[in-house]
């Protein structure tokens, strides 16, 4: 990516670069604020998963999940800043994945029974109920991802983005927030009040006293104790509003206003946390062996498609953001390819969910100006212990659903609006283009919601075949990509009007960094000996890569 007016701007402005190491207890700081960025998209996943899990609110499962995926997040965030693409990126659960999950969890035989049936059974078979639910998504996770591997380490990434065009990622992206509305309707719904004050004090925090700083004290050996003014309201929008609407939850509760039985109550599901071990390490298969089905994997690689095209379009904004070269294709590649190997571990680790480059954390590189990988490592170290200690992910079990779902109403939303960012590439007054843009957007809405509620509509008289065709037909991202991808390849029009111009300039990967760059993306250990060996100029991944530019 060609050096522009803001990356000036970053160079002047930026605290810490990618190459830099802060001091250690600075480090640590900077890494706790890196933690509470990503946590809050790491819990609200539990909370659409696990009840279509047919997962029980008071089960203890729950907090062992979103420990595990904090685990998992630290294990992948570790490998791909040290020696995958190692940009400062944070890899953790993605909502992107929640779409073709409910797709598959939606098919006639895993769909949950009804609640009287689920509550004659015993503690063994309720387990047992989502556990081979959870065996299903692990199979298609881990199968699914191996995809992005193999585009990635094999170097096919570049090949495939020659057929990604910006109205392709419109309604892949953008439909995955679309698609969500009615589990966030779902959620908030069990109290209004409380749902719409945690918007409320989203946007007030996030929009409105954004550029507010608030005196904080601080202490230095050379100027003593003085006053320092901190940016509390950008750094923290996401984390005050959930914790103020949490204490009001809990203060509601103690003074007995909210109903015994209300899901704002913030002691509905405290046998959660008092059934959580203390020190509980995830391991491997710790739910079973992962099953495996043609519907579910062909389902799944569509979270894995949308997942790759976004996390692409992250990498030269990064770098930017660092006063970094925008990296070089085996860069991209090998953090493609990494990214991949991490869906596998969350697949092998029961996460039922993949791995993806958090937004929010990319946004807080922005914010602080610090963009040192050190910073990102610590943090993964951080989410390495935090993973292993039970009650702590237990704890944010107890957040009240109604907090959750107002936070929903935002955060999917900015994903519509992430997705609908790309059409600043291409031309709004073009008939064509807005006829492609309506159709791939309403049209899957209208066949996946037709699909889903409608279990048993497709018959072919093949079983495999059928399951598969409702997880395809009922994944709207999936719908919605293709469909955009085929009629702009499709109808005529031109690269100016369709965007290509603009979008190839965005995403150019280039296939070596500048020499005084190089160091920048090559691995930490083993240089010398990499450039002694002459195959690994042929190797897609790896920082010697000297093939040609695809």
């Amino acid at each position: 990516m060609e050096p522009t007016e803001n990356t000036e701007v970053n160079k002047k402005n930026l605290t810490y670069g990618l190459d830099d190491s802060p001091p250690w207890y600075l480090c640590f700081f900077m890494a706790i604020q890196h933690y509470l960025t990503m946590i809050g998209a790491i819990v609200a996943i539990p909370f659409i998963l696990t009840p279509a899990l047919c997962m029980e609110d008071e089960n203890p499962a729950r907090g062992t999940i979103i420990s595990t995926m904090i685990f998992v997040t630290g294990l992948v965030t570790i490998f791909q800043a040290t020696f995958g693409c190692r940009l400062p990126l944070v890899q953790g659960g993605t909502i992107s994945f929640l779409v073709p999950t409910l797709a598959i969890l939606n098919l006639d035989k895993w769909r949950c029974p009804d609640k009287s049936v689920i509550a004659a059974m015993s503690g063994e078979e309720k387990e047992e109920l989502w556990l081979i639910r959870m065996r299903e998504l692990s199979g298609a996770i881990i199968v699914a991802s191996l995809f992005q591997v193999f585009i990635g380490y094999t170097g096919l990434i570049g090949r495939f983005l020659k057929i990604i065009s910006p109205l392709t990622i419109v309604p892949a992206v953008s439909l995955v927030g679309l698609t969500l509305f009615e589990h966030a309707a779902d959620t908030a719904s069990k109290n209004w009040f409380i749902a719409v004050s945690t918007t409320a004090l989203l946007t007030l925090f996030s929009q409105i006293l954004v550029n507010v700083k608030v005196p904080t004290i601080s202490y230095q050996k050379s100027k003593g104790f003085h006053i320092v003014w901190f940016e509390l309201f950008k750094l923290f929008p996401v984390l005050l509003a959930i914790s103020i609407m949490w204490l009001v939850c809990g203060i509601l509760t103690a003074t007995n206003v909210l109903e015994h039985d209300s899901q704002a109550r913030t002691d509905v599901r405290i046998k959660v946390l008092e059934d959580a071990p203390w020190f509980r390490v995830p391991y491997p298969f710790q739910f079973g062996l992962p099953t495996f089905t043609l519907s579910g994997i062909l389902g799944m690689l569509a979270g894995v498609l949308a997942c790759t095209v976004e996390s692409i379009s992250y990498y030269p904004t990064v770098a930017a953001m660092c006063d970094a070269q925008s990296p070089p294709l085996h860069a991209i590649n090998r953090g493609i390819g990494t990214e991949g190997l991490g869906c596998v571990l969350a697949g092998m680790y029961g996460c039922g969910n993949g791995t993806n480059t958090f937004g929010e954390n990319v946004g807080a590189i922005g914010v602080t100006k610090i963009g040192s990988r050190r910073v990102i490592q610590w943090a993964a170290v951080i989410m390495l212990i935090q993973g292993v200690f039970g009650k702590l992910g237990a704890c944010f079990i107890l957040i009240p659903d109604p907090v959750i779902g107002g936070c929903f109403c935002t955060m999917f939303g900015l994903i519509t609006a992430f997705g609908l960012s790309a059409l600043q590439y291409v031309n709004l007054r073009s008939s064509r283009n807005l006829y492609i843009i309506g159709i791939s957007i309403f049209f899957p809405l209208v066949l996946c919601q037709w699909i889903q509620k409608h279990p048993g509509s497709i018959n072919t008289g093949v079983e495999v075949l059928d399951s598969t065709l409702s997880v395809l037909l009922g994944t709207s991202i999936l719908v919605g990509g293709i469909l955009g991808c085929v009629l702009d390849h499709l109808i005529p029009g031109t690269p100016e009007e369709r965007g290509i111009d603009k979008w190839s300039k965005q995403m150019e990967l280039k296939v070596n960094a500048q020499s005084n760059e190089s160091s920048t993306y090559d691995f930490p250990i083993g240089m010398e000996t990499i450039r002694k060996w002459k195959f690994t100029y042929y190797l897609p991944f790896s920082p010697t890569y000297k093939m040609k530019k695809f």
